[in-house]
Formats: structure tokens, sequence, C-alpha cells
């Protein structure tokens, strides 16, 4: 039987979306806090530098599986709880992190920590609903963007802080601040209903027909996917390239280029508002040319660091701005199996980001920058082809949303 649900209110304050955007980013970030520091840890840990490799891992496959199995949970849960006990337990397992006495420990630590840090990936589904559906583009991008600066910012950040008072500090810090976006959130979320009921096994088994149920959906994870193996492919060789000849520039320095990444983030704060007004699928064509028009430029940029800056902002803005459009797509579609279609999303995501790095360690053994650049050329032209043949068709959402699926 449904649940009897609140009517949500018709829009979110510039506040709350800050707040939104702010909890999004800092969570995203605990994903990121150990990826500049491994030699540090494995040298205070007193572990050999490959063991050590091993924490990013932890951290990805308990987010991997967070997604999965907690993320779905937004649609049948009280998410004005559900998010701070998320955030709860992840200062939990910072906390750990930041007294972990062996490398072991730091390990079982990050895994927790991935798969309790799905704040951001509960937050952005919530503000669509909070929106309305003449906002939820515009709102929507807002929070996207608090993700993305997360991604971007937290390596600089971590190595800043870790620099003036060890690594473990950066872990300690980031706990505090979960803990105050707890609270913050508590307070700031208004009371919302559960919008379905149905027991969990049949809720993680729900995701996959969910997304079978609806075209637009399948098309646009594909779309997705491509974009994020796009984006993983580009920055992973980009390392790289500015580690070797002829630039040779240190992990610090390489660090900053991210900084140029945040340009994406403007796309996410206007991109939102070309959903809004209904041109998406103009608007997804044009990004995935100027992703095509940055890697053809890219070709050119081995040797240039300014071409090198321009490239990463026409990628940055380009990506960033499709891979918002699809997020709104996709929420356009259900009330009731938002969270899951976030999953599904959210899956999608990390599938081709991991596909994406595993293609740029293999091609640049096999041919350096220039295969990098062909391939990235190759899934933009796919990209846009798959966008090309569903414009008019598979990517146009029917007039009707999804309906609820059966539920007991």
């Amino acid at each position: 039987m449904a649940a009897r649900r609140m009517a949500p209110p018709s829009g979110m304050s510039r506040r709350l979306t800050f707040l939104f955007a702010l909890a999004a980013g800092v969570a995203i970030g605990n994903l990121y806090w150990a990826q500049p520091l491994l030699g540090f840890i494995a040298g205070d840990l007193r572990a050999a530098t490959p063991t050590a490799g091993w924490l990013v891992t932890a951290t990805q496959v308990g987010y991997a599986l967070g997604v999965l199995l907690l993320v779905p949970l937004g649609d049948v849960l009280d998410r004005r709880r559900f998010v701070p006990v998320m955030l709860l337990a992840s200062a939990a397992a910072l906390l750990l992190c930041a007294l972990a006495p062996s490398i072991g420990v730091l390990l079982l630590a990050l895994g927790v920590l991935g798969m309790t840090t799905i704040s951001g990936q509960i937050l952005t589904p919530l503000a669509g609903d909070l929106a309305g559906d003449a906002h939820r583009g515009r709102i929507v991008g807002v929070v996207g963007s608090g993700t993305l600066t997360g991604i971007l910012a937290s390596r600089t950040i971590s190595g800043l802080v870790a620099g003036a008072a060890g690594w473990r500090a950066i872990f300690a810090l980031a706990a505090v601040v979960a803990v105050l976006l707890a609270v913050l959130l508590y307070r700031a979320i208004p009371p919302l209903a559960p919008r379905t009921r149905m027991p969990y096994p049949q809720l993680i088994a729900s995701v996959g027909p969910v997304v079978m149920r609806e075209r637009v959906a399948r098309w646009t994870l594909v779309l997705a996917a491509t974009g994020f193996a796009t984006f993983s492919l580009f920055w992973t060789a980009l390392t790289f390239l500015l580690s070797g000849p002829p630039f040779r520039y240190p992990v610090a320095v390489i660090g900053l280029f991210g900084l140029a990444g945040l340009a994406g983030v403007l796309s996410g704060l206007h991109g939102g508002r070309l959903h809004d007004r209904g041109w998406s699928l103009p608007a997804t064509g044009a990004a995935w040319v100027l992703a095509l028009s940055a890697f053809v430029t890219a070709a050119f940029a081995g040797r240039s660091v300014v071409l090198i800056v321009i490239v990463i902002i026409m990628i940055d803005v380009a990506l960033q701005m499709q891979a918002l459009l699809n997020r709104a797509r996709l929420f356009a579609l259900s009330h009731e199996a938002r969270s899951r279609l976030n999953t599904a999303l959210a899956a999608s995501n990390f599938i081709g980001a991991a596909i994406g790095s595993a293609a740029a360690t293999t091609l640049w053994s096999a041919g350096g920058w220039t295969a990098v650049t062909i391939t990235g050329t190759a899934l933009c032209c796919f990209a846009l082809t798959v966008w090309a043949l569903g414009r008019h068709g598979p990517l146009v959402p029917a007039t009707s949303a999804i309906s609820p699926l059966p539920h007991r």
C-alpha cells in the first residue's frame, strides 16, 4: 500500500540550496582526502607504497557498495533523519581514520568511510523533490556543482592541511565538519514522509526494473557512463603527461591544475536553467561538441601549458554540463523512484570512471598522449551518435512519468 505523502514545498531557499551543495561537496571529498597523501601515509605507518595504493581502492569499493545498498533507501526512509545519520556514520569512520594505528585499520576505516559517505547522492534527488518542476534543473545544477567542487578541491585541501599538520589532521577536521553538517541539515530539511513503502530486498531488486521500464533512462545512462569514462580517461592521462617530460612537475603542482577545472562549476550553476527552459537535449549535444573540440585541441597540447589549461576548462565545462543535464532528465521521470534512478546513475558513472582510468593506463603505455586523445575523440563521437539517434525519440521523455512499481 502506498504511503501517504506530504506535498513538497514549492521551492528551496538560497540558504538551503547552498547548504545542500556544501554538504554534497564535503561528502564526496571524503573519497579523495587520502589520494595525494599515499606516500606520506605509507612512510608514517611503515607500509610499502603499493600497499598504500589500496587505500584509494578500499574507499572506492566502499562507496560503490554504499551507492548500491544504501542510496535506494532514500525512497523509503525519512531523509530528514537518514542524511544526518549517514553524516554521523561517516564522521565516526573519519575519526577512526585519524586514529588508525596501522595500514590494516586504515584500510578498514576507509572502506567504511566510502560506504557511509553517500549523503550527496541522497541530497541531490532530495533537492529535486523540494525544488518543484519549475526550478528543478537549476537547483539540481547548484547542488551538483557543489559535488564537482568537492571532487576538484579535496585533493588540494588535503595536501595543504597535511603539509601543515600531518595526514591525520585532514581526517579529524573532516569528522568535525561532518558532525556540524549533520546538525545543520537535521534542522534545515523539512519533514517529508517516505515516498513509498516496500521491503528492503524488494527495494534493491527494483532498481533494475525502474530503469528497464523507461527507455529515456537507459539511453541517458549510456551517455552518463560515456561522460565519466571520458572525464576519467583525460584526468588520469593528464597526470602521466604532466609528471613526465617535458614538464616533470611534482605532485603538488599537478594538483593545482585541478583548480582550472572549477570552471565547470559555472556550467552547473547555469546549465540547470537550460533544462528548466526545455533545452536539455540541444544543450547536451552542444556539450558533447565542446568535449570533442577539447580533445582535438588536446592532440596539439602535449608541450604547451597554456593549451593544457584551455583544454581542462573546455572538458570540465562540457562534461559537467552533460552530467547535470543527464541527472535532471532522469529526475524528471519519476517522483517515487528518484533515489533508485540516482543509484543507477551513480553506478553507471562509477563503472564509466573505472573503465576510463584503466583505459588511460593501457593507452599511455601503448601510444602515450596521442593514443589518449584519439580515444577521447572516439568516445565523444560515440556520445554524439547516441545523442543524434536519441534526440527525436529515445531521449525524449514521455508525457507521463514512470508509474510506480507495485509494492506492498
